[in-house]
């Protein structure tokens, strides 16, 4: 049992949250029943475009006790603040909101291509690039200014990139909100940094669950002095295709964390997971792995923990990932020129990519097929891009969109750098996908404007019926925000219509705290809506909608790992109605729907605006001898509200007094 001052990690001093991750006990909940579900809702329409007939010219093929050692307390430094519906960090300042939407520039001309491949790309002033030749000097003050500017700036509107040309560095780089760390070689081990490359939670008194939007790729990072690389972050903070040679830790020595994501990544020593709520790992290689709390989720990794004692510890360990694309990335050649690499499909594979003669055949891109976008560029600007053929580079910044994004050619690649961001204005959508082949968009924040939107991105058309099996689009490293920088409003996060799309690491969040936060003020439906059959996903984190987070109406869909709060601020149970049952559940499975997989499912309840409020069963789901879901975890935080059932009237109930339950079926 939770203590009578627990309160919600992300608000909680740490006194507090020490006591309650000490003092509630694991439970393993089975039990029997069921029922049919009737149909999901109905999905935002699209207004796509129908695909091109021209290829693109650039195709491209609290916690409880577990078998893990429990972080040793230490001494609790002086509280944050109190609790509210709208909780706000401390000792940060209050966080900045939004800008209001300046008017749009006037429209550019087409644009015509960057400067010749052998030129260096402008990137902007918020991408620093370095090189060896940088005095350490030099390079400590520049990325010690960044940190200074974005350690505490949650909902700012600064982004960064650091990025790092192959060769030897000796630096500390501790990155903040909306700060990418890059190696610009072809490989990991092009790029070592003898140092740190951390994330820690000192700004929130040892409280990582507010460390969002970072990432660290393509780069090793060799501690010093026996140290171990701290990586302590919450969702949207991915650590992909990096190397570290050493061991690595992923809590901030006691405090709360809820993360996180690795993929195509080594870690030669262990890596321990202390305090970490749930994790995410795929295709990596490790030396040894420590801890788990409630769901920690293995794919295609080396050396992974075994799975068999599951829920004791938490464990769900699955030998090969069945498809996916790694992310495309950015390099320099020797020769200066830049490109982006697009790595191919790789089919039932284990381990990274980048070792042993492992990687997947990819193409590299040379950025004079890109348009580099800046923050000032119109839409009108960007869309006639697209049409041209020309992929999008998006350097760091925060972009109005006064029209849709409409990328309607095969192959097109979308990259972001440092967490770019594109909010859309006049209640559109930010971007829609046509049903085309080989499409990656990857490194984006959606976040949602003040005027209503039906949606923030749409993949495909709907209804549409295209087979991509051969060159399947890819969605990598997505994130979505409605509310907290400001009010925002949207419909549904994310839409997809195409058949075939995998999708690697999303976080999809309406807000629980910031600006612009409250039951009528940051308005939803529901997180995302798959109506694609065969659609892939690996890490799917969403949070706090109004109804359904996620409604999954396509047929052959698979998902590894999920982790999704109901949202805090129900006023009361008359509120949150699903007809006659209490509240939405988290994961709703169409009642059409004959053939699905998921495994590594944790659902969580925290009312805190009204802890009377129930959720029937935190997940819906037809019972079809096709459907699959396995290892699933509900839990309620603290025991403010309930949820009565893990999926379709089966499982223990979670509530004040019994806070945990698990589900193998």
């Amino acid at each position: 049992m939770q203590p009578d001052d627990f309160t919600h990690p992300r608000t909680a001093s740490r006194a507090a949250l020490l006591a309650a991750m000490f003092a509630s006990a694991l439970a393993v909940a089975a039990c029997g029943g069921g029922h049919d579900d009737a149909p999901a809702g109905s999905p935002p329409s699209s207004s796509a475009p129908s695909p091109a007939p021209a290829p693109s010219p650039a195709p491209a093929p609290a916690p409880s006790p577990s078998p893990a050692p429990a972080p040793a307390p230490s001494p609790s430094p002086a509280p944050a603040p109190a609790p509210s519906p709208a909780p706000s960090p401390a000792p940060a300042p209050s966080p900045a909101p939004a800008p209001a939407p300046s008017p749009a520039p006037a429209p550019a001309p087409a644009p015509g291509p960057v400067p010749d491949t052998g030129a260096t790309p402008d990137l902007g002033p918020n991408v620093l690039v370095f090189d060896p030749s940088t005095p350490q000097a030099t390079l400590q003050a520049k990325v010690d200014a960044v940190f200074a500017t974005q350690q505490t700036n949650q909902f700012g509107t600064e982004r960064y990139a650091l990025a790092f040309k192959p060769g030897t560095y000796k630096v500390n780089v501790n990155v903040g909100f909306y700060t990418q760390v890059l190696g610009l070689g072809a490989s990991p081990d092009d790029v070592t940094i003898n140092g740190r490359t951390q994330v820690d939670a000192a700004w929130f008194n040892g409280n990582a669950t507010q460390n969002f939007w970072r990432g660290a790729e393509n780069l090793s990072v060799a501690p010093q002095n026996g140290e171990s690389l701290l990586w302590a972050v919450a969702q949207a903070a991915p650590f992909r295709r990096m190397h570290v040679k050493g061991s690595m830790t992923l809590d901030p020595g006691g405090g709360w964390s809820s993360g996180g994501f690795i993929a195509d990544s080594k870690i030669d020593g262990n890596t321990g997971s202390g305090s970490q709520q749930q994790w995410m790992s795929r295709n990596a290689q490790f030396g040894s792995w420590s801890g788990g709390v409630w769901n920690m989720v293995f794919v295609g990794s080396d050396n992974a923990p075994a799975g068999d004692a599951w829920p004791n510890p938490p464990h769900t360990t699955v030998a090969q990932t069945p498809s996916v694309r790694e992310k495309p990335f950015l390099t320099v050649g020797s020769d200066g020129r830049y490109a982006v690499v697009v790595p191919a499909v790789r089919s039932n594979s284990h381990g990274v990519s980048w070792l042993n003669n492992n990687a997947p055949a990819s193409q590299t891109v040379p950025i004079a097929d890109f348009y580099v976008a800046k923050p000032a560029d119109s839409t009108a600007t960007l869309n006639a891009a697209l049409a041209g053929g020309k992929h999008l580079l998006f350097t760091p910044g925060v972009y109005h969109l006064k029209e849709t994004l409409k990328v309607t050619k095969a192959n097109t690649v979308v990259l972001g750098l440092g967490l770019a961001t594109l909010i859309p204005d006049g209640g559109v959508t930010a971007m829609q996908v046509a049903d085309v082949d080989g499409v990656k968009i990857a490194g984006l924040l959606f976040d949602a404007g003040t005027a209503n939107s039906p949606s923030l991105l749409e993949v495909g058309t709907a209804n549409g019926t295209a087979d991509h099996a051969a060159n399947p689009s890819s969605l990598h490293d997505l994130f979505f925000r409605v509310g907290g920088a400001g009010p925002g409003k949207a419909d549904t996060s994310l839409v997809i219509h195409s058949r075939q799309v995998l999708g690697d690491h999303f976080w999809i969040w309406r807000a629980d705290h910031g600006d612009g936060v409250g039951w009528t003020v940051n308005t939803t439906r529901n997180g995302l809506v798959v109506n694609g059959a065969d659609v892939t996903l690996y890490g799917l984190f969403v949070e706090h909608f109004h109804e359904y987070q996620t409604v999954w109406n396509g047929n052959g869909g698979k998902l590894f790992f999920y982790q999704s709060e109901i949202p805090y601020d129900v006023p009361n149970q008359a509120a949150w109605m699903n007809g006659g049952a209490n509240g939405y559940a988290s994961y709703k499975l169409g009642s059409q729907v004959t053939s699905h997989q998921a495994t590594g499912l944790g659902i969580y309840c925290f009312f805190q605006t009204n802890p009377q409020v129930k959720l029937g069963s935190a997940i819906e789901s037809p019972t079809a001898a096709g459907v699959k879901f396995t290892r699933m975890a509900t839990v309620s935080l603290g025991g403010k509200g309930e949820i009565t059932h893990v999926i379709n009237n089966r499982g223990d109930t979670v509530k004040d007094g019994a806070n945990n339950a698990y589900l193998a079926q």
